[in-house]
């Protein structure tokens, strides 16, 4: 093998990470075209997971379950090596974060990312046991995905929004929404994607959330569907944090929204909810 190839071995054997994957666009700009790929997978010095997605081959992990991709691995891969802003939100994050118990398990269990750029689509194609759904952060928040969550900011909006989180053996980075965030992303999927029993059910558990951390979030949330639920899950629940809320700055906006069809009208906050949450399942 001569010097110039070696090197390109070398600076792969760096920077893609056992274990982590990376599509053709990531390794075409960093001067691997498709025979060189190929050439490559040949020579087993990688891994054809489908088409255009490689990884490393990790022989020295030895347990078949570990060889497998999972979703965690594709979510790190996006973050860590192509920079892609999204991050895992609404149910996901708040399963990561020890409130699964509180989460009925979904039928195919889904993993839902929030970003601002472009959707991958190989991403979407991949053999896995979860199935990614990707959502439009800006739908909620105006403010930019972050992924250097570690940087010092001035804006208590994205200082409220974002947390990192170590996964797996190699303690690999994954940034998640932070709870606060995290069960606001969650009531924009009610009453289609999540239940009011469902979430009624989390608010239980939701006792340590952090006054400091929801008041930006309440107040720069674009729904007013969503932060008039987080109120009434709220005022069901009566929480620490909910006397150091200041409402006054929550915008909620005017006039009724019909949630369920056939439901009771809260007058408090001019939505219609379940007659009865038992029922709602």
């Amino acid at each position: 093998m001569g010097t110039q190839n070696q090197e390109k071995l070398n600076w792969l054997q760096r920077s893609l990470p056992e274990g982590l994957v990376a599509d053709a666009a990531w390794l075409e700009k960093n001067g691997y075209s498709g025979p060189l790929r190929k050439k490559y997978v040949t020579h087993g010095w990688l891994d054809r997971v489908s088409r255009g997605v490689y990884r490393r081959p990790a022989p020295a992990l030895g347990v078949e379950a570990e060889k497998t991709v999972s979703w965690e691995r594709v979510a790190i891969s996006l973050q860590t090596l192509m920079r892609a802003d999204f991050v895992v939100g609404g149910r996901t994050a708040l399963d990561l974060q020890g409130f699964a118990h509180y989460l009925s398990a979904a039928p195919q269990r889904e993993v839902h990312l929030y970003g601002t750029g472009k959707r991958p689509g190989w991403a979407l194609k991949l053999d896995l046991e979860s199935r990614f759904v990707f959502h439009n952060a800006k739908r909620l928040f105006p403010n930019e995905v972050v992924l250097d969550v570690d940087s010092e900011s001035n804006d208590p909006l994205l200082r409220s929004s974002y947390m990192r989180q170590r996964w797996g053996k190699w303690e690999w980075p994954l940034v998640t929404s932070s709870s606060e965030r995290a069960i606001l992303e969650l009531l924009d999927e009610l009453p289609e994607r999540e239940t009011f029993h469902q979430a009624d059910m989390l608010f239980e558990g939701l006792r340590n959330l952090s006054p400091r951390k929801l008041q930006p979030l309440l107040q720069a949330c674009r729904s007013v569907k969503v932060k008039r639920l987080f109120l009434w899950f709220a005022e069901r629940h009566q929480p620490p944090w909910l006397k150091a809320l200041d409402r006054s700055e929550i915008d909620l906006g005017k006039g009724k929204r019909m949630l369920v069809k056939g439901g009771k009208l809260d007058p408090t906050f001019n939505i219609t909810v379940p007659e009865s949450l038992d029922g709602d399942r």
